[in-house]
């Protein structure tokens, strides 16, 4: 086995994961499930690693749900064994690769998103020579995939319902809309998706299931979910972000468990650093206030704009810092982060105690 190295030999950019907060992270959503009897099915499209996923089903996970075949793929090393890939999928050349994630697992679902979908699906479920199961998503405001018009769903059931190939077990949504809602609304909107969502497997049939799926509303809506809801699938949480932190407030900043270690590399005016981390390293994602990362020693350096191998670092306490000098930043968007980059570097009280491969990285087939 390899010896870790130090921090201080540590190359820059590095992404840094500091173990303790992931697995109390981890603990406390299972933690709320459980005490709601409700099921948590993590999406691993945030950490893309075995080793999370490994700990996420050690603590209480009921399955895992993912983004596109190569993901739930890159998982089975885990353990896992239930898988929902949540998208829309269509090509027949994936009919031998969704026939083998079906031998390997217990319990294998796939999505169904809208009437247009469900037509060239089932040619697609036909080729894999089994029966498959499947959730319908249902549009909450998203405005993405998901059924838009009540009306239709009924209709999509009966089509599922007429094919050999096909069983619907129930339904999904993607609720990413109520990132911008007010804290104090909240409450209110999650009850009237609810209320829709139920109102749609009410009309169809009462003992299908519902899993809505978002990091900042999962914990209430398990709360206020219960008995109307059968499982959460929130990604982000594992790790946090500002999103999470800074714009929604649903995690305090000390329980976020990654960030970036960059180094200042130039300063090239007044009131201006450079640092080595650009949009290879955060994406291009940002806040809605335009930022795309805040140092999290408590100065005022924020990343305003990306290159693809810089960052630009302004702010009151930027003319302080020195070529040379290393920040740990906190990221607007984990998911692109950690996509971004070949393994992580596992942290334990300011000591580096592993490294970490993301096993999907890339994983986009």
């Amino acid at each position: 086995m390899n010896t870790p190295p130090s921090f201080d030999t540590l190359q820059t950019p590095s992404i840094l994961v500091d173990r303790s907060r992931l697995e109390a992270n981890i603990r406390s959503m299972q933690s709320v499930c459980d005490a709601h009897g409700v099921e948590l099915r993590p999406h691993i499209k945030t950490h893309k690693m075995v080793e999370v996923a490994r700990r996420q089903l050690e603590a209480g996970a009921r399955g895992l749900t993912c983004a596109k075949l190569g993901e739930a793929e890159a998982m089975l090393p885990s353990g896992m064994r239930g898988m929902f890939v949540a998208h829309s999928l269509v090509d027949p050349r994936q009919a031998p690769r969704i026939r083998a994630l079906a031998e390997q697992l217990d319990d294998l679902r796939l999505a169904v998103t809208s009437e247009a979908h469900a037509e060239v699906f089932l040619r697609l479920a036909a080729l894999t020579g089994r029966k498959l199961s499947v959730m319908m998503a249902i549009d909450s405001g998203l405005g993405r995939e998901g059924v838009r018009d009540p009306a239709a769903a009924p209709r999509i059931a009966a089509l599922l319902a007429r094919s050999p190939h096909v069983e619907l077990r129930g339904f999904y949504t993607h609720e990413g809309n109520l990132y911008a809602a007010a804290p104090a609304e909240q409450a209110s909107r999650i009850e009237e998706m609810l209320g829709r969502l139920c109102a749609v497997r009410d009309s169809i049939d009462r003992t299908l299931a519902i899993w809505p799926g978002c990091s900042v509303t999962a914990r209430l809506i398990a709360r206020m979910g219960a008995g109307r809801i059968q499982a959460v699938r929130p990604g982000a949480y594992v790790f946090g972000d500002l999103a999470l932190s800074r714009t929604t407030g649903i995690m305090p900043s000390d329980t976020v468990a990654l960030h970036v270690l960059a180094t200042v590399v130039d300063k090239p005016e007044p009131g201006l650093a450079l640092i080595d981390a650009g949009s290879k390293t955060f994406s291009s994602d940002r806040t809605p206030d335009g930022i795309s990362a805040l140092a999290i020693d408590g100065r005022d350096l924020a990343v305003v704009r990306v290159n693809e191998e810089h960052g630009y670092v302004r702010g009151k306490d930027v003319d302080t810092l020195q070529i040379g000098e290393r920040i740990v930043f906190m990221p607007a968007h984990v998911c692109t982060v950690v996509n971004l980059t070949d393994e992580v570097v596992v942290m334990e009280r300011g000591q580096v105690v592993d490294t970490w491969r993301v096993d999907a990285r890339g994983r986009i087939r």
